[in-house]
């Protein structure tokens, strides 16, 4: 009996010491001391001061030119990078609007990496190294749609420059460090970690962020994201003012298709030619299509590459030159991403058919139509609608006179858009008092009036028009 209680004792104790050497292997080791690291990589950070002259027109207050209207969650963020250096001046009288942002040296011979909201209609732009030395840079080339810039400054000697990293590597979990100008507190270091990859917050058609609970604030924008090896991996770029711990960066994989381009001063993108939708569930089964990926073509511009290529409505995209197009806001990147005049296959499902196609890309950049269906459910929860740019194809099969506004293009039935009586098809006129003519417009106007109680639409619906109240609140 002894021995046997002696057995059973034993073999529980080598049970929990199983199990505490297996809590001890699996258990995230803390980091060491960033400050080697942190020491390494301050002096390619830069400070980035712009001045943009305005006239002054009210003689007191503030006029703060800020990209993004009022009610945006990111407004303060950019709102509070400008400041009024005399609140009394003559009416007639130029006054200078100034900026803080962050910013970072990519190469020995001065090239610096930065956000382009923070050099956005700069007069001047100036850079302080850590060294307390101040340079004038150039804007060499901007990009409003990914919200990059690189500049320019010119130095007697090689200047200290940091890696750019792989930002696909990362995973949810992995450790992060933030060098930056926070409030003008030049060189100030964060550290968090990866806190979700892939996140759409609606400032543009290639949303693709990093989350990270890494502080970032006002005048950050534009800094690195490093890794532990030193390498960036983010570029800084926006957070949500009422919230902590939630800050955003563009992954550099982004930055480093665009480089190329930027330095020249142009960036160019392809252009298919089609609106595209979800595939839901429904859309799936269908389509007799395994899984909900891809991307459902519901209109073919004309003249354009998808037209000539013989795409038609209700292909579904499955993959651009053999990579995969998981969901729906892949395509438009991966399309992007191809230079005008490239050649491209497309893998398609057609009528329960897979299918080759091959299509020549078109710029982008020269047309101004919106190609792809924009998703507004980010900004307004759960308001529940999509929208696409009016074409005159559109207006000629609703037979409306219109040249402007953007149509409903999708609803979802338990949102409120769809509660309040608004119809895919619908063109929108105006939100509140703001004409709309454009999707940018549009929005706009939603940031405008995400704090609002009610949203008020003007819409038209064939050949009547009416005025439709969203209620926001509760």
């Amino acid at each position: 009996m002894v021995s046997r209680r002696r057995t059973k004792l034993i073999v529980c104790l080598l049970m929990i010491s199983m199990l505490v050497v297996s809590s001890i292997a699996w258990a995230a080791p803390m980091p060491p001391t960033f400050a080697p690291l942190v020491s390494k990589l301050t002096p390619a950070v830069v400070n980035i001061n712009t001045e943009k002259y305005t006239q002054s027109r009210g003689g007191r207050g503030f006029d703060v030119p800020g990209r993004r209207g009022g009610g945006d969650p990111f407004d303060e963020f950019f709102s509070r990078f400008f400041t009024q250096p005399d609140r009394y001046q003559h009416r007639s009288q130029q006054r200078p609007v100034k900026s803080l942002g962050s910013g970072f040296i990519i190469s020995a011979d001065g090239y610096i990496l930065t956000n382009n909201h923070v050099v956005t209609d700069a007069d001047e732009i100036k850079i302080t190294l850590s060294d307390k030395k101040i340079y004038d840079a150039r804007l060499v080339g901007r990009d409003e749609r990914t919200d990059l810039a690189v500049l320019k400054i010119d130095a007697d000697h090689d200047l200290p420059f940091v890696k750019l990293g792989d930002s696909s590597a990362l995973q949810v979990g992995d450790w992060l460090i933030a060098i930056g100008n926070p409030f003008g507190l030049a060189r100030t270091v964060t550290a968090g970690i990866v806190s979700a990859m892939g996140r759409v917050i609606g400032s543009g058609p290639y949303d693709d962020f990093i989350q990270t609970d890494a502080s970032i604030n006002p005048g950050n924008s534009g800094g690195p994201l490093f890794n532990v090896k030193g390498e960036v991996v983010g570029i800084n770029t926006a957070i949500v003012a009422s919230g902590q711990g939630i800050g955003f960066a563009i992954p550099v994989n982004m930055a480093k298709d665009l480089l190329p381009q930027l330095k020249t001063g142009k960036v160019s993108r392809g252009r298919l030619g089609v609106h595209i939708q979800e595939v839901t569930a429904e859309l799936a089964a269908s389509f007799g299509l395994e899984g909900k990926h891809g991307a459902v073509i519901s209109e073919v511009i004309d003249e354009s590459p998808a037209e000539r290529a013989g795409l038609k409505v209700g292909d579904i995209i499955l993959a651009v030159d053999g990579k995969k197009v998981a969901e729906l806001r892949n395509l438009p990147r991966m399309v992007a991403a191809k230079k005008p005049g490239t050649k491209v296959r497309l893998e398609i499902l057609r009528m329960g058919e897979l299918h080759q196609v091959k299509v020549v890309l078109d710029d982008l950049e020269s047309d101004n139509r919106e190609e792809y269906s924009h998703s507004v459910d980010d900004r307004l929860g759960d308001l529940g609608l999509s929208v696409r740019q009016l074409t005159p194809e559109i207006a000629a099969r609703q037979r409306l006179s219109l040249d402007n506004g953007v149509v409903i293009s999708r609803l979802e039935p338990d949102g409120r858009a769809a509660g309040v009586g608004l119809r895919v098809g619908d063109v929108v006129l105006m939100v509140d008092n703001a004409l709309v003519k454009t999707v940018k417009d549009f929005k706009t106007a939603l940031r405008e009036g995400k704090d609002s109680l009610y949203l008020r639409f003007l819409i038209q619906r064939q050949q009547s028009r009416l005025f439709v109240v969203v209620k926001l609140g509760e």
